[in-house]
């Protein structure tokens, strides 16, 4: 398919920049895909759509606080350094991107917080990227323990444009579930749940099951190529459990629902097929693209947030759920006004 395929109208208005008051009470669009019905909830009504044996799997990445911001030594210059990934713990350097990108050369120094954080830019990588060395004799739970006190929340750039992170963002833009620390954003889909919520399912019969995918910064990256079998995704670090993969082959071997909650479990789990279809244990990068056509293995029902044209989050959800049909969904979306992006309403697709 081509990039273009996948623009639609979208009024800037309909992009949260705030979560709702109640996590599971932002909305709740339901498509079904045998019968194109397309109904109107609240996301705490998602209950009434699963059955005791189905199986929610949910990513339980951690979303570190990235965004840090600092000074360059001597001129006192201010900078930003958007923490990407740990490439070495114990040398501890880093992949990052830099603004502005024009005054961070290699060799200069980096100053954080008070001085009491600083680090060496030791090469470049992209126009934006570089490789920077934290220099500390601190032990790995204080240093982390700094980062997290320093940084900020890495909200989204759509986001972040339009305004300045809150002590709110740190609680709200972090699932409930979240546990293993390593994404740069969050799980969107998994941000409606409550603990309420989870114990309804519970008491349902509806099991919840973990994977590991580590969100980059790739995920928001534009696709630049009209041929999207020309595009390349980012690698992600990820991991399927043993747990996790006996519950979704029970589930499937019992002709039960097996719901991924999100775009990233989606890529975690069809990165992870066994030869006869169903799920493996596994662990390791993927750079998998899900876009149309393509069959799905393991999920038979995702859920998703409204994601923004031409995104490949977007063309993810047409892949899975039809892509005449999720495209006349989101036109239905902004005709009732839905909230898209991280902050927005969610999508069901049965």
């Amino acid at each position: 398919m081509k990039l273009s395929e996948f623009k639609f109208d979208f009024p800037t208005d309909l992009l949260a920049l705030h979560p709702t008051d109640n996590r599971d009470e932002s909305r709740l669009m339901v498509i079904h895909r045998d019968s194109g019905k397309i109904e109107h909830k609240v996301f705490k009504d998602i209950v009434d759509y699963f059955d005791e044996g189905d199986v929610f799997v949910v990513n339980d990445t951690k979303v570190f606080p990235a965004r840090l911001f600092g000074s360059k030594e001597k001129t006192g210059a201010q900078i930003e350094v958007f923490l990407l990934r740990e490439l070495n713990q114990e040398a501890h350097l880093w992949d990052v991107l830099v603004d502005p990108a024009r005054k961070i050369r290699v060799g200069n120094k980096l100053f954080f917080g008070n001085g009491e954080l600083v680090a060496e830019v030791i090469d470049n990588t992209t126009s934006r990227g570089r490789t920077i060395r934290f220099l500390t004799d601190r032990s790995d739970e204080e240093f982390y323990q700094l980062i997290d006190e320093l940084g900020e929340t890495p909200l989204p750039k759509h986001i972040y444009q339009q305004r300045k992170t809150d002590a709110h963002d740190r609680e709200r833009f972090q699932t409930i579930f979240a546990e293993h620390v390593g994404a740069v954003a969050a799980p969107t889909a998994g941000l409606h749940f409550t603990k309420q919520l989870i114990k309804r399912l519970e008491l349902k019969g509806i099991d919840m099951t973990p994977v590991t995918l580590h969100i980059g910064l790739g995920t928001f990256r534009d696709v630049d190529v009209e041929d999207l079998t020309k595009h390349k995704a980012d690698s992600e670090n990820f991991s399927v459990p043993a747990n996790t993969t006996d519950k979704v082959n029970d589930a499937l071997a019992n002709k039960k629902r097996v719901c991924a909650i999100g775009t990233t479990v989606v890529k975690a789990l069809e990165s992870s097929v066994s030869a006869n279809s169903l799920l493996k244990e596994n662990a390791g990068w993927s750079d998998k693209f899900i876009f149309p056509p393509y069959e799905f293995k393991i999920p038979n029902a995702l859920v998703t947030n409204f994601h923004l044209p031409e995104s490949t989050l977007l063309m993810t959800a047409c892949a899975f759920g039809g892509y005449e049909l999720i495209m006349d969904a989101y036109q239905v979306a902004v005709k009732e006004k839905y909230r898209f992006f991280s902050y927005g309403d969610a999508m069901l697709i049965l």
